[in-house]
């Protein structure tokens, strides 16, 4: 079947959904029901536009996806702490009956305006220590690990650069195992699961029901793991074929072609998505097997978080229609 185009990403007790310009946050509150919030996400037109030029297109997903990460990262954190807020507040009124509610109502609505007005700064400055880390991390390591082997090895620049791009690689590894032991984030990875059986399900033509999640495949060519496997791998080969003699000009030039490498990189996801080619799928392999780090199979209840999470932003019935695939006539009820 053809690409939804839906895409989303796991967060804290929840699932987010992306599709037809909204995004749909689902996340599990302590009450056991599922809270389902939708935004809004349209751009203006000429940014509409630039997302259809490709490689250029890749770019700017890049950092939408970033943003928008950001925000649902932030929101299903701040439904948790308000859950554990209320019961905290329940258990000190249950100590101290005589308590009363003194909050003013305008008081409330003039703290939360201050800290909305707060929020669109501390994600900016979120956003930005973020991609700074990832360059420190990435870029840079690896770059002063080969610039020590040039000086006590006299290698070839082939090797050194493939020794370089291996230093990466090592450090991508060793940075998801790492993330991977810690409690909270193996239930974010099985989250993680959930969202992509829910995608595979409905793309392999199949009702969005429990059971058929369920026995989905919780990897998927589309994964943002398999996006940051090909970012090393593309930039790997373009720093093989282009060779620069001055250590701080290659520096310069790796961080210079980092939008280039993300606008390939992106290219590459989105053909992977809708193709099966040999090649390709043969290229979509190391990633997909990432995914059984960064993935989880999800327990029922997650599912159930990650189909909320769906229905919130597409039509999955019209979709398999258009696909050919038989869907039921809802029954109305009396």
């Amino acid at each position: 079947m053809k690409s939804s185009n839906i895409g989303g990403q796991a967060v804290m007790e929840g699932v987010m959904m992306q599709a037809n310009e909204k995004y749909a946050i689902a996340v599990r509150r302590a009450n056991n029901e599922i809270d389902v919030s939708i935004h809004d996400c349209s751009r203006p037109d000429w940014l509409k536009k630039i997302r259809k030029v490709p490689f250029l297109r890749g770019v700017f997903n890049f950092v939408d996806s970033l943003v928008i990460g950001m925000k649902t990262l932030t929101y299903s954190a701040n439904v948790l702490l308000q859950d554990e807020e209320a019961k905290e507040a329940q258990a000190e009124a249950t100590d101290s009956p005589e308590t009363k509610d003194t909050t003013i109502g305008g008081a409330e609505e003039e703290k939360t305006k201050d800290k909305e007005g707060g929020h669109g700064i501390l994600l900016a400055g979120t956003v930005i220590v973020s991609l700074l880390f990832s360059i420190a991390l990435f870029i840079i390591l690896p770059w002063l690990a080969s610039e020590g082997l040039r000086r006590f090895f006299h290698a070839g620049e082939t090797l050194i650069v493939l020794i370089e791009g291996l230093i990466r690689i090592a450090i991508f590894l060793l940075y998801l195992f790492l993330v991977s032991r810690l409690e909270d984030i193996q239930r974010v990875f099985r989250y993680h699961g959930a969202e992509h059986k829910c995608i595979n399900c409905i793309e392999s033509g199949k009702l969005l029901t429990l059971e058929n999640v369920r026995e989905s495949s919780r990897l998927h060519r589309r994964c943002g793991t398999s996006f940051l496997f090909i970012v090393m791998l593309v930039s790997l080969i373009l720093f093989m074929l282009i060779r620069i003699s001055n250590p701080f000009a290659r520096l310069g030039f790796r961080l210079l072609m980092l939008p280039v490498i993300a606008g390939i990189s992106y290219e590459f996801i989105r053909l992977a998505g809708s193709s099966d080619n040999k090649c390709v799928m043969a290229l979509s392999k190391p990633g997909m097997l990432l995914q059984k780090i960064t993935t989880a199979e999800p327990d029922d209840q997650m599912i159930e978080v990650g189909i909320a999470s769906v229905e919130g932003v597409f039509d999955w019935k019209n979709y398999l229609r258009e696909n050919g695939v038989a869907v039921p006539e809802e029954k109305e009820q009396a």
